[in-house]
């Protein structure tokens, strides 16, 4: 009896249009439910429909969805500028920079105007999603990509992945706060703690957070600047370990992740990853993950 065949892998229909790189799979689970989808010429309500990427044909709005060329961006991110795709209270985001510069990018909106997508190479829309959140105040190094699978890899904080930032605050640091810093600060009232920390909290055990590594860069005679080395990537984790000691952040910029720096990348511009930084990134996120 000869070896048995592989099967082709099935997965759901909406992880199929994120494989693909035309949208995350939560748009894409919101697109199926509304009907948008056809499968093979039949529409499909249930975002677990089985797929073969391999077989099985893929439309959205009567327009075949075929692989695209993967997308992997690294933006120096300005303050004032929200992390996402569409804001709700309609405030500026990291997706107007590339209007401005002529590279139509496509984030949530794609929900609405998806018929407008094209492929990359034709200098048209293409869907790209944050890989992680830099929040309004703060600025510096963060990647995009149309890879969602590779961004939820990077992002994810089981890898343990170095993110270091430079970080003004309204103090003259000394060593006793460094120490502190490292060791651990109880905090309380994080508005993305899981219902566990949240347990915690209630409990008045609060939330402990602590920096990989801070050491002093430069300082003033009123204020200083930090190097703050993170890899637990809790919510807002610097400015609440900061907020502990009464010390206000005056600005919080984002200059590494992992081995990838941000360099000379002017504020606002962005620009693809070369092979070489790619490869980097991959590196160290596969010797972190567990």
């Amino acid at each position: 009896m000869g070896p048995r065949k592989k099967t082709a892998r099935r997965i759901g229909l909406a992880r199929a249009l994120s494989k693909l790189g035309f949208c995350s799979r939560s748009q894409a689970a919101e697109l199926i439910r509304a009907g948008r989808v056809r499968l093979n010429e039949s529409v499909r309500f249930d975002p677990e429909t089985p797929v073969h990427l391999t077989r099985d044909r893929i439309l959205v709005d009567d327009r075949p969805i075929e692989p695209g060329d993967k997308i992997y961006l690294m933006m120096n991110k300005p303050r004032g500028l929200i992390t996402t795709a569409a804001d709700e209270k309609g405030r500026e985001t990291v997706y107007s920079l590339f209007k401005k510069s002529g590279f139509t990018a496509k984030g949530g909106d794609s929900l609405r105007s998806v018929s407008t997508r094209v492929d990359s190479a034709l200098g048209n829309p293409v869907w790209v999603a944050p890989v992680g959140r830099l929040d309004k105040a703060s600025e510096g190094l963060l990647l995009l990509t149309n890879d969602s699978e590779w961004g939820a890899r990077v992002a994810a904080p089981e890898t343990h992945l170095q993110k270091t930032y430079h970080v003004q605050i309204a103090r003259v640091a000394v060593e006793a706060l460094i120490a502190a810093l490292t060791a651990g600060v109880k905090v309380a009232g994080n508005s993305g703690a899981n219902s566990d920390e949240k347990s915690a909290e209630k409990s008045g055990e609060g939330e402990t957070l602590r920096a990989s590594q801070v050491r002093l860069l430069r300082a003033g005679q009123k204020n200083c600047w930090l190097e703050i080395i993170l890899t637990e990537g809790k919510n807002r984790q610097i400015r609440r370990m900061l907020n502990a000691f009464g010390i206000d952040v005056l600005r919080l910029m984002r200059v590494a992740i992992g081995p990838l720096q941000l360099g000379k990348l002017a504020k606002g511009d962005y620009r693809p990853l070369t092979a070489d930084e790619k490869k980097l990134l991959d590196r160290a996120v596969q010797g972190r993950t567990p």
